[in-house]
């Protein structure tokens, strides 16, 4: 177990944020002035420091290179206007990351270093938590194997790191997606639930094929059928149907989202009607040319929540009602960044006050 009272801090002699321009913040390109890192070997944690942010030497055989073991997590820090400082569920994502260890056959990481290392990281990093309501600090904890070392098995040493970025929102606007029925994120069994950096990299040259046609992200759907909606590239799904919320059930193939989880609490307890279900993709079709579906969105730490104005299946494209009349996104929503940044009551202990 660390000590997180010995965590070592090594301050960088000169703060570089007065040359961040923060009234325009692109998503995770600026860092902040510091970094915290631990190792794996012998069997435990150890040496967990926070340092200058900065280049890690490595060996170019590492195992992470080669055979893939990454992960990480992500999480926001929010800064009210009375100057308080809250990091939403930072235990939650501890416990995603150490489930995603766990599948990728890595060591599951303290929460003494997790959760009070970060902790401690972004109190000595408060000054760069943006104070515009629509900013945050984007927080990226992350392992990767070093076993320096050609050979196909989990490596023996690993590093785990976090480091902050200061951010405006992920996405400007509201989102055209694809429907996509060729290619598959995730199968049954794999390592779709899991943050594992290779979800995403097999995701980018779909990606890059839809935007090439104008369109902004990807619906995933089934690897076996093409049939049922699954989630979309950086954010879980959500239909309103019928006044009915409603979300692809958490299975294999799907991230189980921190702000997907927040969000059905929340709707919940406001009495509106959640079903957690498959959605057939000629159900939402056909629900949005019947006039009946009201809203589609996506939710996840990095988007927020990301409303959807345009669908685009095949060749064909379908319009979605306005954004002024999606009701259960925009009140759900503005209630759980409030409670984010302490202007609502906390009922569920989510966050952690600096």
């Amino acid at each position: 177990m660390i000590d997180t009272q010995n965590i070592e801090i090594t301050k960088r002699a000169e703060s570089r944020i007065n040359e961040v321009d923060f009234g325009n913040l692109p998503f995770g390109r600026e860092f902040t002035d510091h970094m915290l890192m631990a190792t794996f070997e012998h069997g435990q944690w150890s040496n967990a420091r926070i340092i200058p942010y900065g280049n890690i030497p490595m060996s170019p055989a590492i195992s992470a290179i080669h055979y893939g073991q990454s992960i990480f997590e992500g999480l926001k820090a929010f800064k009210n206007e009375a100057g308080e400082i809250r990091i939403f569920r930072p235990e939650s994502n501890w416990q995603r990351m150490n489930k995603s260890a766990e599948r990728l056959c890595m060591p599951t990481i303290p929460k003494e270093i997790f959760v009070d290392g970060l902790r401690q990281l972004v109190n000595l990093e408060r000054n760069w938590v943006p104070a515009d309501p629509s900013c945050s600090l984007y927080i990226r904890p992350f392992m990767f194997a070093t076993d320096p070392y050609l050979g196909v098995k989990a490596s023996e040493t690993y590093s785990f790191a976090i480091i902050c970025s200061p951010v405006g929102p992920y996405y400007a606007k509201p989102l055209h997606l694809k429907i996509e029925t060729h290619y598959t994120r995730a199968a049954m069994g794999g390592v779709g639930f899991a943050k594992a950096a290779g979800n995403y990299a097999s995701a980018m040259l779909p990606a890059k094929l839809a935007q090439l046609q104008g369109i902004d992200q990807l619906i995933w759907t089934d690897a076996k059928e093409h049939a049922y909606l699954e989630e979309a590239g950086t954010m879980n799904m959500m239909v309103v149907i019928d006044d009915v919320l409603v979300t692809p059930p958490l299975t294999s193939t799907i991230l189980p989202g921190v702000t997907r989880d927040s969000f059905l609490t929340l709707a919940r307890e406001a009495n509106f009607k959640v079903e957690e279900r498959r959605i057939s993709v000629i159900e939402l079709i056909e629900g949005v040319k019947a006039g009946r579906v009201s809203e589609v969105f996506g939710v996840g730490t990095a988007a927020t929540i990301a409303q959807v104005i345009k669908l685009t299946l095949d060749d064909h494209s379908y319009d979605l009602p306005s954004i002024e009349t999606c009701t259960i996104s925009n009140q759900i929503g503005s209630q759980l960044l409030a409670i984010k940044k302490g202007l609502e009551g906390d009922t569920h202990s989510w966050n952690l006050l600096l």
